[in-house]
């Protein structure tokens, strides 16, 4: 595939995936995560990276992993984005040992949305209510996510695998109001 081509469709990949994960947060409240969500991924860093190892069926973080070893444009973008578990890792103070912290709610319902956001995107027309749940779980004990966190959102994924993402999305919202 041509860059011209490759520049065009990463570009529609990553704004489809940001507007739905937008109407997703405003479904759940966070309208202003919803706003502001991705943004990183327009930045030179990130984009360019995008348009080099866009593949169109995953994330082209996975084919720059690949062939350099680690990912530039992830690392740019996961320290400037919290709802990704990876921006929540800190120093204990105790150990001094890098260790993962929990989650903020409102940043693990973005990162709910997000996730249902890319299976939606990535799995197209096949896409099934289970498909986040299911991409969690295969990676699930593989990840080092704070307890709590892994627990609440695998929560979620379960919840929206049975009753679809709209009651998942009212729950989330209706936890968020409680906690304000």
């Amino acid at each position: 595939m041509n860059i011209v081509k490759r520049f065009y469709k990463h570009l529609w990949t990553i704004t489809k995936h940001r507007h739905i994960v937008m109407m997703n947060c405003f479904k759940t409240g966070i309208f202003l995560q919803g706003l502001k969500h991705d943004l990183s991924k327009y930045s030179i860093c990130e984009f360019v990276s995008g348009v080099k190892y866009y593949q169109g069926d995953k994330s082209p973080h996975v084919m720059e992993r690949n062939i350099n070893g680690y990912s530039m444009a992830w690392m740019h973008h996961k320290g400037r984005n919290k709802h990704h578990y990876e921006y929540w890792v800190d120093v204990n103070p105790k150990s001094r040992v890098y260790e993962p912290v929990e989650m903020p709610k409102k940043y693990l319902a973005e990162m709910f949305c997000d996730r249902v956001a890319a299976s939606r995107v990535y799995n197209g027309k096949n896409y099934k209510k289970e498909d986040s749940l299911n991409y969690f779980l295969r990676a699930k004990n593989n990840i080092r996510m704070h307890e709590n966190t892994r627990r609440d959102l695998e929560f979620l994924l379960r919840m929206c695998a049975k009753d679809g993402e709209d009651a998942t999305f009212k729950y989330i919202k209706e936890k968020l109001k409680k906690e304000k």
